[in-house]
C-alpha cells in the first residue's frame, strides 16, 4: 500500500508541475516585472532559474542593502530579502549600487559599489560570496577590491565577464570613464592584462556609466548607458569589437524612452536562454508622470539581432515578455 501511495503522490506532483507550466505558457510578465522601486538590474541564469540582482532605488542614505529575485519562467518572480547589507559590509555606509554577479567553482559572487566614493574616501567596488544565489552573502575582503580612481573612472557599476578562455574581466566606471581589469583566480585582487596594464581605459564615445558585455558569434558586444540617470533621456548604446579590450567604436542607441510608455530607460543587462535565439534586455525605467529620480522600476523586453549581427532598437512595452521555462 505504501508503494502505491508513493507512486500516486509522485504522479500527482509531476502532473501538477506540468499543469503549472501549461498554465504559465502564453502568459506575459508585464512591466515592471515585480513591485518596488529598483534600478540597475543585473540578470543571470543559474541552473534552471532566472535571477535579477538590482539596486534598491532610494536616497543614498537608505541604499544600505540588496534584495534579489528569482523566476523559473520570467513571469513568476520570488523576492529574496536582504541578501547583503551594511551589517555585513562594515566599510559600506550608504549608496550600495549595481550588483555584478557570477558563479565560479561552486561559489556565488556578488560585486557591488558603495559610498559613492570620491578621491581620498573609503569606498568603491567590493565583493561578497555565498554558497547559494539568494545568499546570505559575506564580505570576501573586509575592504574594497578597488578604492582608487584610475583614468577618471569612479569605481562603480562593475560588470563581470567570463571569456571563452576562462579569463574573468571586470568592466566598471562612472563619471564618463570606463576601465577594464582582470580578476585573479579567487577574486581577491587583480592581475595584469595581456597588455601589461593593470587598468585599461576603454571608454567609447557617449559613455557615462553602466557597462555590460556579451559575446556572440565570436564578437564582443560592449554596451553602456549615456545621458543623465535622473532624467528622461537616459539610454543604452553599444559597440562591437573583435577584442574584449576594444577598441569600441560607438554604433548607436538600442534602448531609450518612449513618451507613450516610460522615460529614463537604461542601465541594463542581458539574458540569453542557452541553446536558443531568445535574447532579453533587463533594464530600469521611470513610469510616466514620475519626476522623482529614484522612482525606477525593473522591466524586461525582447532583444533581437539582424542578419548582419547588429542589435535592433528595442521596443519597450507594458506587456513584457512571454513565459519561457529553462527546464524541459
Amino acid at each position: 500500500m505504501s508503494k502505491i501511495l508513493f507512486v500516486m503522490s509522485f504522479v500527482f506532483i509531476v502532473f501538477g508541475c506540468k499543469m503549472q507550466r501549461k498554465a504559465s505558457t502564453g502568459r506575459y510578465s508585464s512591466n515592471p516585472v515585480f513591485e518596488g522601486w529598483y534600478a540597475d538590474p543585473e540578470a543571470i541564469i543559474y541552473d534552471e532559474k532566472y535571477w535579477i540582482f538590482p539596486t534598491y532605488s532610494d536616497v543614498y542614505e537608505k541604499q544600505v542593502f540588496f534584495d534579489c529575485f528569482s523566476s523559473p519562467d520570467l513571469v513568476n518572480w520570488t523576492r529574496h530579502h536582504r541578501i547583503l547589507d551594511t551589517t555585513e559590509v562594515t566599510w559600506a555606509k550608504r549608496a550600495m549600487w549595481a550588483p555584478g554577479v557570477i558563479r565560479k567553482d561552486g561559489k556565488y559572487y556578488l560585486f557591488f559599489a558603495a559610498n559613492d566614493v570620491h578621491e581620498g574616501e573609503v569606498g568603491g567596488i567590493g565583493v561578497a560570496v555565498s554558497d547559494q544565489p539568494q545568499g546570505p552573502y559575506k564580505d570576501l575582503l573586509g575592504k574594497p577590491l578597488i578604492n582608487v580612481i584610475v583614468n577618471g573612472a569612479q569605481p562603480i557599476d562593475q560588470f563581470i565577464f567570463k571569456d571563452d578562455d576562462n579569463t574573468y574581466y571586470m568592466y566598471y566606471g562612472g563619471w564618463g570613464h570606463c576601465n577594464v581589469v582582470k580578476l585573479n583566480e579567487d577574486f581577491t585582487g587583480l592581475e595584469p592584462l595581456s597588455t601589461g596594464e593593470w587598468y585599461k581605459e576603454v571608454t567609447p564615445e557617449g559613455y557615462v556609466e553602466g557597462p555590460c558585455m556579451l559575446k556572440k558569434d565570436g564578437k564582443y558586444y560592449f554596451m553602456w548607458s549615456e545621458g543623465g540617470w535622473g532624467g528622461p533621456h537616459y539610454r543604452v548604446a553599444y559597440a562591437i569589437s573583435d577584442n574584449p579590450m576594444g577598441p569600441f567604436k560607438r554604433i548607436g542607441i538600442i534602448l531609450e524612452q518612449d513618451p507613450e510608455v516610460a522615460t529614463g530607460a537604461g542601465h541594463h543587462s542581458v539574458l540569453h536562454k542557452p541553446g536558443s535565439d531568445d535574447w532579453y534586455i533587463v533594464y530600469h525605467r521611470r513610469p510616466l508622470g514620475e519626476t522623482d529620480p529614484n522612482r525606477r522600476v525593473v522591466c524586461i523586453d525582447r532583444m533581437f539581432f539582424d542578419k548582419n549581427g547588429y542589435i535592433k532598437p528595442v521596443k519597450i512595452t507594458f506587456k513584457g515578455v512571454k513565459a519561457n521555462f529553462l527546464s524541459r
